[in-house]
């Protein structure tokens, strides 16, 4: 997919208003000007980011139709993907989970800078405690699936929608965490990378619990 697919891909997908390009490519920008001083995406990428990565967090909205009401739990956020996107291209409050200080930082000022209906919770997952069970709860390049599911289960219920980007070893991943966890899982085939996948699932838990 070219940048110019990548547009196109997304003015089809959704009525991008004129307000919300502003605020993707306003992203772009800031995204791209910070990695002067941290490596928010991997260099190799830049030329490619539309595709890359816009395209490739966006792409989870289209596996929403069934997701409740309520916030959308974004873990290990980092430079924003998908959490900004999200943000940006739905009306869903997004919640963005991040626990490096620089990334925090990063976060608060695209935030702020773009007026988001977005906030931000600067510590690890495992001590995100007394919140709503997450209606959507994404993570992208953020942990191997069992230890998510680990260190963050305890943000979801029976009826959050898991959406989780893997890479090419997507199913070792699925086939390992299946020994010890048990719900109603699936599998998308990425729209950016033939080798990629995302994962969906529900009703998610540990296996031997009622």
């Amino acid at each position: 997919m070219t940048e110019d697919e990548a547009r196109a891909w997304l003015t089809a997908q959704w009525d991008v208003s004129r307000e919300t390009w502003d605020r993707m490519e306003r992203y772009v920008a800031i995204l791209l000007s910070a990695m002067d001083e941290q490596n928010l995406i991997a260099a190799s990428t830049r030329p490619h980011i539309w595709a890359r990565h816009i395209v490739d967090s966006a792409q989870l909205l289209l596996h929403t139709n069934s997701a409740g009401e309520g916030e959308w739990l974004d873990l290990g956020s980092g430079a924003g993907l998908p959490g900004i996107v999200i943000a940006c291209l739905s009306d869903r409050p997004v919640v963005m989970v991040e626990s490096r200080r620089k990334r925090i930082d990063f976060l608060n000022h695209v935030i702020d800078d773009l007026g988001l209906d977005a906030s931000l919770f600067g510590g690890r997952v495992e001590v995100l405690q007394d919140v709503r069970p997450g209606a959507v709860i994404s993570a992208r390049a953020f942990a191997p699936l069992p230890k998510l599911l680990a260190t963050s289960a305890h943000l979801s219920d029976a009826e959050t929608l898991w959406l989780l980007p893997k890479g090419k070893n997507w199913q070792n991943e699925l086939e390992t965490t299946r020994q010890a966890w048990q719900g109603a899982f699936h599998v998308e085939r990425s729209i950016t990378d033939p080798d990629s996948a995302i994962i969906v699932a529900r009703a998610v838990k540990r296996r031997g619990r009622t």
